[in-house]
């Protein structure tokens, strides 16, 4: 089973709220979080989400506030807007402050899914994503980990970067090889087991102090994990 994208909902209106999660749980690609105020979202935004959906009408502060202190603390997580008001001005001020979408309500469903969906595949795509994994800065659009220490940045291959990118959607939770080999190889008799251990091996090798003490790319429960922030 496909690792779900992690979506962090701000939004303190409950009816509003419930009726997302309804719509969200109908598609099993989406994890859903949810936070009621600025605050909230402010703590848990650099939880590894993979899209935020910000209400602009926050009790405790304005949603576009929020956005830019968001952007500030370097989050790069896609952000969506959702606000009442429709005029052009207030769709500027909402992208101006860093908003990567502006959603009017009432919507329709189908139409927020689409904006969802567009964001998270140009985010995965984009060169400035950036993720952070352990003392590390992931770039997979570039395959390279740049360490915080201004160390020399390390060079990936594709399906080690494919590998890090499915670990750190799993949020520290362990993945099993078969699902690693699937997702990452596809469905190739020619494929074993042996043909991911190798490419642990040689990932542990360049992000490990010590690869037989693996601190970061840890093996759980007959798989992999990377270690919770």
């Amino acid at each position: 089973m496909a690792v779900k994208q992690k979506i962090l909902l701000v939004q303190d209106d409950d009816a509003l709220a419930e009726v997302l999660g309804e719509q969200l749980a109908l598609h099993d690609e989406f994890d859903l979080s949810r936070a009621e105020t600025a605050a909230a979202a402010l703590a848990q935004a650099g939880n590894g989400f993979d899209l935020i959906l910000l209400d602009v009408g926050l009790p405790d502060q304005d949603g576009r506030e929020t956005c830019k202190i968001m952007r500030k603390n370097k989050i790069t997580t896609p952000i969506i807007m959702l606000t009442g008001a429709t005029s052009e001005a207030d769709t500027v001020l909402g992208l101006d402050a860093g908003a990567n979408d502006y959603v009017t309500k009432p919507f329709k469903f189908g139409i927020l899914l689409a904006r969802m969906r567009a964001q998270l595949r140009s985010h995965e795509q984009a060169e400035t994503a950036e993720l952070q994994i352990g003392d590390y800065l992931f770039r997979p659009s570039l395959k390279i980990l740049e360490p915080q220490d201004g160390a020399a940045k390390i060079r990936l291959t594709e399906k080690e970067t494919n590998i890090l990118k499915f670990l750190y959607r799993a949020a520290g939770e362990a993945v099993a090889r078969d699902t690693l080999l699937h997702e990452i190889w596809g469905y190739n008799a020619q494929v074993s087991t042996h043909t991911l251990e190798t490419h642990i091996y040689r990932l542990r090798r360049k992000i490990e102090t010590d690869p037989s003490e693996a601190k970061l790319l840890l093996t759980l429960d007959g798989g992999y994990a990377l270690a919770r922030a």
